[in-house]
């Protein structure tokens, strides 16, 4: 009998795997390009574009979603910085094809392609917002890894922005899948559609004082 098995992602080891992609990429990158350096990034050139880059990353993985066959009504995105991330949910089941592939998109789209664009044309601040959103795909690249070494099964997401569920009748909880925790099965899968944004209290907050600081400088830098 088909189950959802739910797993949780497990931040820690996403956040170490994030730190060691980030360091090793600007290793290489100082070898492939000597002139790499990160000092003629300003602050105003980094909140202009990097917000705006990670909220790209999600809207990439929306798009994979509609285009491999899910229904755009079922996708919400949510900002949950108090737990680190941005994120854009599939609540509805899809296709191991179709996860996978949107697991993929943004991290090859704006990480790999714009990367090697930007050590083509020497931008340094294209690569180092490539770098970023390579190291802020660890979580969707240990996700890739484990559900694609699992069998047939149905994905999807529900209202815990770190959880989800794989619905399938193999049962999966003495499975180990790196970075992914285990926490239990439903016959249903609660997935409430209330918002199709939703942004944390913290979020807010941390919008509004980027907000500021960018104002700061677009003034200082007027005067």
């Amino acid at each position: 009998m088909k189950k959802y098995n739910l797993f949780e992602i497990k931040m820690k080891d996403i956040n170490i795997l994030c730190i060691i992609i980030v360091v090793i990429l600007l290793i290489v990158t100082s070898i492939i390009l000597p002139s790499y350096s990160t000092s003629d990034i300003n602050f105003i050139q980094l909140l202009i574009f990097a917000i705006p880059y990670f909220i790209l990353h999600e809207i990439i993985h929306s798009i994979a979603y509609v285009l491999c066959g899910a229904n755009f009504k079922n996708v919400t995105y949510g900002a949950h910085l108090e737990k680190g991330i941005l994120c854009c949910s599939c609540k509805q089941n899809i296709t191991k094809f179709n996860i996978l592939v949107s697991l993929l998109a943004p991290f090859i789209i704006i990480g790999i392609i714009t990367y090697i664009i930007g050590i083509v044309i020497s931008n340094n601040l294209l690569i180092f917002l490539s770098i970023m959103n390579i190291g802020g795909s660890s979580g969707d690249l240990i996700m890739f890894y484990s559900l694609s070494r699992l069998k047939k099964f149905e994905f999807s997401e529900y209202d815990n922005p770190l959880a989800f569920g794989l619905y399938t009748d193999e049962d999966l909880s003495n499975k180990k899948l790196r970075g992914l925790k285990y926490i239990g099965s439903l016959d249903t899968l609660e997935k409430t559609i209330t918002k199709k944004i939703t942004i944390s209290k913290t979020s807010i907050i941390f919008f509004i004082i980027i907000l500021v600081l960018l104002i700061i400088e677009i003034i200082k830098y007027i005067l």
